[in-house]
């Protein structure tokens, strides 16, 4: 009897116990930052980048996580390759100085069981802002092909694109960017 009090009281004071850390492995071919603004107000131009990779780290227990993406920028994809050219000039992206960009965050905001945001700093022309991607949809579920656990999301922010020394043609072409990132990543 009284073996089983101190095993008892040994459960009782070990407290819960707490799933540790999760880290995803952005799937590269399923993940495409892209980006939109107003062209002389008669239309909004959407483009986006080919090559991304990072890791997400989820304690979806502890309501915490990272997120680290890396994009780089001369994968840019404007659909025209003289634009292509033009946008990865030193008056935009400057790829030949600045060839990444990049997204890091320590603070991922949950509502309940869900992610509502991630707060963190957005690198540009090696420019750093405070940036909240603000997420649209979330899921994490056993990816039905790869048999492994994977998560999926889309987030948006809008951004100036004048504070990352980018400003060129501003106001004409808008200034104010808007940020819209579909990522999937896989467990590792």
């Amino acid at each position: 009897m009284k073996h089983l009090k101190v095993l008892l009281l040994s459960c009782a004071l070990a407290g819960p116990a707490f799933a540790a850390p999760e880290t995803y492995q952005i799937d590269s071919n399923h993940t495409y930052p892209r980006f939109s603004y107003s062209h002389f107000g008669f239309s909004t131009q959407l483009s986006r980048f080919d090559k991304t990779t990072g890791t997400i780290v989820l304690d979806r227990e502890a309501k915490t996580g990272e997120v680290n993406v890396s994009i780089a920028t001369n994968s840019v994809d404007t659909g025209s390759a003289i634009f292509n050219e033009h946008i990865q000039g030193e008056d935009f992206f400057n790829t030949a100085k600045y060839p990444t960009a990049t997204f890091v965050s320590s603070k991922v905001n949950f509502e309940g069981d869900q992610i509502g945001s991630v707060e963190g700093l957005l690198t540009l022309k090696g420019i750093s802002k405070p940036v909240t991607l603000t997420l649209t949809s979330f899921q994490c579920m056993p990816h039905p092909m790869l048999k492994k656990d994977a998560c999926g999301a889309n987030a948006t922010a809008v951004v100036k694109r004048s504070e990352f020394n980018m400003g060129k043609y501003a106001p004409h072409v808008g200034d104010d960017v808007t940020i819209t990132l579909a990522v999937e990543a896989v467990k590792e």
